[in-house]
């Protein structure tokens, strides 16, 4: 299921193939694509429609200084391992990896793959383990598939995978997030243009206060309204107390957000591959102002 703004001409047709085609690459076997159309209510068009947000909410932003993607090492580190295991043994449509830390230091890694044997997959882990600098061998447990080795998966197995994992898509278990999922939303939605505005100026925030380790920075909007309600940074200094920075409203605009941040071009498919935070994306790069005073 989505929702999308758009003046372009799109058949069932159309979304059948694109769905047709993600599906494809992801599992072998074949599924039937119902394809049912219908336009956005008038209540809710009518405040999107003149540049409004598309619902109300509370969008969180995050950035640290634990790695160059300046999210959470947890998330970075179990990134990474996914990366690992999917460039060496090859493409596998279903699989995930955890890593628990304590203290710095990675007390945990948890892998569960489709289709790869659990010893080689531990020796894809260790491997990748060797590598890293947070790692001792007599401290650390390795679970390579612990339930036992699995060929069934995919959405046709686990109906769990009916929804996306808000934590995963955004900084991890250990920051807040507002709760507003990314996927099958379009810009004008401000659980994500702003939930990736906030990201962006988190990382502005950082970079124009070096002494800061993180920061984290809160949008709350009101449904058909242009400017966020509340806009603000809270910013952490190893040994100090926190301290507030105001953000200017006017730059968290939907419309603005999707100008500066190029919402408008087809990107959305890559952000659902392997998270949204600190991909590389524009809303994680420090070069340029855009969203503070």
């Amino acid at each position: 299921m989505g929702e999308v703004t758009t003046r372009a001409s799109i058949g069932k047709g159309d979304i059948r193939d694109i769905v047709g085609g993600i599906v494809s690459r992801k599992d072998s076997s074949k599924y039937d694509i119902d394809v049912n159309i219908v336009e956005q209510s008038p209540d809710i068009a009518r405040g999107v429609d003149s540049g409004g947000a598309g619902d109300q909410g509370i969008m969180v932003g995050y950035a640290c200084r634990e790695n160059l993607s300046m999210i959470p090492d947890e998330l970075y580190l179990a990134r990474g391992l996914c990366k690992h295991i999917i460039s060496t043994f090859g493409s596998s449509d279903d699989g995930k990896t955890q890593v628990t830390m304590e203290d710095g230091r990675i007390r945990a890694v948890v892998a569960s793959f489709r289709g790869i044997n659990g010893n080689r997959l531990e020796g894809l882990v260790r491997a990748w383990l060797g590598l890293t600098k947070d790692y001792s061998e007599d401290e650390t447990m390795v679970y390579a598939n612990p339930a036992g080795d699995w060929d069934s998966g995919g959405f046709s197995a686990d109906t769990g995978l009916t929804g996306r994992k808000l934590i995963v898509d955004n900084y991890g278990p250990r920051i807040p997030i507002g709760g507003g999922a990314f996927s099958g939303k379009d810009a004008t939605k401000v659980d994500r243009s702003a939930a990736y505005a906030a990201r962006k100026a988190a990382v502005e925030v950082l970079a124009s206060l070096p002494e800061c380790s993180e920061a984290y920075v809160y949008l709350a909007y009101a449904i058909g309204l242009e400017m966020p309600v509340m806009a603000h940074a809270i910013v952490n200094k190893p040994g100090l107390q926190s301290e507030r920075v105001d953000l200017d409203p006017s730059m968290f605009t939907p419309k603005h957000i999707i100008d500066s941040l190029n919402l408008r071009s087809p990107i959305f498919a890559k952000t659902a591959e392997l998270g949204h935070m600190g991909n590389g994306f524009p809303w994680d790069s420090k070069e340029t102002i855009l969203f503070l005073k």
